[in-house]
């Protein structure tokens, strides 16, 4: 079991370093404007703790909450400051608004290219035994971690899902299973049973495909390919949502507590792989399992999550703020500065209330974390 302490750790090192990075962006991009920024803190607006030093009219401050930070640029709401954000030209307000959340984006390009750098790309046309529940029914029957699976009741099988797809036709029935081991194919015997739940798995195995080393620029497009996915997955949402395509209970907003519960169920699996990589270094490298990565996929996921929830056209976020410079670049007027503060001021209020909302709910009705 890993503590409670080390999950708190990571969770605040990750949200905390997303949160970092997306405003490291926007201080970039006034910085490349020529836009003064009056002060970078470190931790969430609060009690100021210290000023760390001062660099070209910037001071950088370190704050009492210690999670992400934040960027105080020059007349942010005031067009009649000269030098601020808010009376620069609109492409430089846009480019500011834009680098936050392609900060995020970028991460998750970084993070997802990692992980495919280190775990490889799959071959297609066979599957791999990637893991081997404790007292499962494939335990049992003596599969391992590293077979490969070759065919299920004499059929051919080449793709998970239809080999899942002969398990479930089988239930607590005896199904042969020919597997690959070490060069040599051997028959080994297996009883799905109908009595596991869905996340045990009626085998109890984890199912994969083989896998080679990623070039370079495998790994940076592959990166470029999960993020986009997912970033129009979270896009297409709203529209699922309202079209029944998925329910509500699954796309429910989850508040700092769901987050950290999502932390915990990916640390403690990330851990307990590496304690069972540890404990199987006696054994061929063939039939060791392979540690997984779920804080690391998490950490993509929700950096993802945060840059396009940021370019949505919500008044108080980057989208909304971009939203308001628009008619300024296609019609060459500009909303009055007064109604804009006026509407992402309200619009602030709307978002505290509902995240206040949402946090007290993952404590009433808590999200159902689903298990790696």
């Amino acid at each position: 079991m890993v503590s409670g302490f080390v999950t708190l750790i990571v969770f605040i090192l990750a949200l905390g370093g997303m949160i970092f990075v997306h405003e490291l962006g926007h201080f970039i991009a006034a910085r490349w404007a020529k836009i003064e920024v009056e002060e970078f803190g470190f931790g969430l607006p609060s009690y100021k703790l210290a000023t760390l030093f001062t660099w070209q009219g910037t001071e950088f401050t370190i704050h009492a909450l210690p999670l992400g930070g934040f960027v105080r640029p020059k007349g942010e709401n005031d067009p009649n400051v000269p030098g601020g954000l808010a009376s620069a030209s609109p492409w430089k307000r846009l480019v500011v608004l834009f680098a936050g959340p392609l900060m995020n984006l970028l991460t998750a390009i970084i993070v997802f290219s990692f992980l495919i750098a280190s775990e490889g790309v799959p071959i297609p046309g066979s599957i791999k035994i990637d893991s081997i529940a404790e007292n499962s029914p494939a335990q049992q029957a003596d599969v391992q971690s590293g077979d490969i699976l070759l065919a299920i009741n004499g059929e051919k099988v080449t793709e998970i899902q239809p080999a899942i797809a002969i398990i479930q036709a089988n239930l607590d029935k005896p199904v042969e299973l020919l597997i690959e081991r070490n060069g040599e194919e051997i028959t080994l015997v297996a009883t799905p049973l109908s009595s596991r739940t869905k996340s045990e798995g009626a085998l109890g195995v984890g199912l994969g495909y083989p896998t080679r080393p990623a070039t370079f620029v495998e790994s940076i497009t592959g990166g470029a390919t999960i993020t986009g996915l997912q970033a129009a997955t979270i896009v297409y949402l709203p529209i699922a949502l309202i079209q029944g395509a998925i329910a509500p209970e699954d796309a429910r907003f989850i508040g700092f507590k769901g987050i950290f519960d999502m932390f915990n169920v990916a640390v403690e699996e990330d851990v307990t792989s590496r304690q069972e990589v540890a404990a199987a270094q006696t054994t061929s490298a063939a039939s060791a399992p392979r540690p997984t990565n779920w804080t690391l996929n998490l950490i993509g996921v929700l950096s993802i999550s945060l840059g396009v929830m940021n370019l949505f056209p919500i008044p108080a976020l980057d989208g909304g703020r971009i939203l308001f410079t628009l008619p300024e670049i296609l019609f060459r007027k500009r909303i009055p500065a007064e109604w804009e503060n006026t509407v992402n001021g309200i619009a602030m209020l709307l978002l505290i209330s509902l995240m206040l909302f949402v946090n007290v709910m993952d404590f009433v009705n808590p999200a159902k974390i689903p298990i790696p």
